[in-house]
């Protein structure tokens, strides 16, 4: 590989790590190190949400999953843009205000025991235990994915290219906190559209097209392998379509992408935020389906079959661009993977440190003691996911769907009934949390995914589930040990005023 592309990647590392120092030297404790104090401006929130949610999903797996079928997988990003622009009306502003009422909460556990005033610590438990499993496994698609970055480009093997990535990942998180992961990601995420843009369209000029149109490529070639590639029904039922859009779901059930409305410093700033980010997002998820679908073009006109349908990408910048460019591009892939495993680490080792450790150990631990636990936490939690992604290699979109759904069926609407239903009670929050789960895990043992994506049925079960419980709450009421309600109807009210406030 040509000197150029090496200093660009040595470029990029050199930023990781310079930013990773800086954050360093500013953590103070516990809380600065989980949410950086409150203190995310709105472009930051806006890029670093993107990054950290698309992943090596948005450059590995749509452009793949384009290049193989076509624009059948097309609505998967219009479900994804929609679900963001929701998520950024409907959810963010009242959650960052909210965590702040009820007692300043950092984590989705620690609010939603606020929120309900649960002495039992049951709803911090369980909704523990929801973010420890299906992020221990969302982090392992980010290695199955740094994996083969590594492979493509460098053709180190796999089990080396996934290790690497996680030292790289670990290093920076481990030390920088939210503080550096944010930054990290913001820059990351900058790149990663810089990219996004330059790729397809130099790809497209590298077509043939002398005596023909790219549409008719795309037929010709299409025919070929039989398949519809420009017809976005092709092979694709109802409930097909219904389970792809409803990936736009997902985003309510997220923690390490609204854990940054939580962390912007005014509340006021999220519709700024949203402007920027679902532009970024939007203008990024066009690019991924043009590379696949120019990627399907090239590859067949120069007579190339990729093995590997999702490293279209990177062998489109491999083969088109200047060293240097390639460099950016690598550093684009693999910035895309390491913003969202940083974040999910995080998370991860947030749950862990807050609540279970600290939850039940009940003597004075001093913020630096608290801060090197959540360290070490965020070193176990990498351990086991890289592990999990020898052990279990699907497709980077596969892993990254099951985890998706396992989280938006779970947490999605329950937060949004925390945020919107005055008596909701903590029993349906429960109950909610569980049956979403717990179908979604049903639907995945089945191998029910092909009938329809399984966050539909989890994310209906769980609402149905939710409104039941909180019409009924009179009667199951008496299961659980409810605190006075003028607390929390106090603090309902006071986020609802606060919410509306412009």
């Amino acid at each position: 590989m040509n000197f150029s592309t090496y200093l660009a990647i040595g470029l990029y590392f050199a930023i990781l790590l310079f930013i990773g120092k800086i954050s360093y030297n500013k953590n103070a404790g516990l809380n600065e190190y989980l949410l950086d104090n409150r203190s995310l401006g709105p472009f930051v929130t806006a890029l670093s949400a993107g990054a950290s949610d698309m992943s090596g999903w948005m450059l590995l797996g749509l452009p793949g999953a384009i290049y193989l079928s076509g624009l059948c997988n097309v609505w998967i990003a219009i479900g994804l843009t929609i679900g963001a622009w929701c998520n950024y009306k409907f959810l963010a502003k009242r959650l960052r205000v909210y965590t702040e009422v009820a007692d300043d909460s950092v984590t989705i556990p620690d609010f939603l025991e606020n929120r309900f005033k649960d002495k039992t610590k049951v709803l911090r438990i369980v909704s523990g235990l929801v973010i420890l499993v299906f992020y221990t496994l969302y982090v392992s698609s980010g290695i199955i994915a740094g994996g083969k970055t590594f492979s493509s480009f460098f053709g180190l093997p796999f089990v080396l290219g996934a290790v690497l990535t996680t030292l790289i990942v670990v290093f920076y998180t481990f030390f920088g906190g939210f503080k550096a992961v944010c930054l990290t990601d913001a820059f990351q995420g900058a790149l990663m559209f810089l990219v996004l843009i330059m790729i397809p369209i130099g790809a497209y000029f590298a077509l043939d097209l002398s005596n023909t149109s790219f549409f008719k490529e795309v037929i010709k070639y299409g025919n070929i392998a039989s398949s519809q590639h420009l017809n976005p029904f092709s092979n694709q039922t109802f409930l097909g379509i219904l389970g792809l859009l409803a990936w736009g779901l997902g985003y309510f059930g997220q923690p390490h992408i609204i854990v940054r409305f939580m962390a912007i410093r005014s509340s006021k700033e999220l519709d700024q935020a949203r402007n920027i980010g679902i532009l970024w997002m939007a203008l990024g998820l066009l690019g991924a389906v043009c590379s696949g679908l120019i990627g399907f073009v090239y590859f067949n006109q120069q007579g190339i079959n990729l093995k590997d349908a999702e490293t279209v990408f990177l062998e489109l910048g491999k083969t088109l661009f200047h060293p240097f460019f390639v460099g950016i591009i690598i550093t684009a892939v693999l910035a895309a993977i390491m913003s969202t495993m940083s974040s999910q680490l995080l998370v991860t080792a947030s749950s862990v440190t807050k609540d279970f450790i600290f939850a039940f150990y009940k003597k004075d631990v001093s913020a630096k003691t608290q801060t090197l636990i959540s360290r070490i936490s965020v070193v176990f939690i990498a351990v086991i996911s890289t592990f999990l992604a020898f052990v279990y290699k699907n497709t980077v979109l596969g892993v990254v769907g099951n985890a998706w759904a396992g989280f938006g069926a779970s947490f999605g609407a329950v937060l949004l009934f925390s945020l919107y239903s005055k008596k909701m009670t903590a029993l349906s929050a429960l109950l909610g949390m569980v049956s979403g789960g717990g179908v979604v895990i049903l639907w995945i043992v089945f191998n029910l995914s092909s009938v329809v994506y399984e966050i539909l049925p989890g994310f209906f079960v769980s609402s149905l589930v939710i409104i039941l419980v909180n019409k009924y709450s009179e009667v199951l009421g008496k299961m659980t040990d409810e605190p006075k309600q003028n607390v929390i109807f106090e603090e309902f009210d006071k986020m609802k005023a606060r919410s509306n406030d412009k």
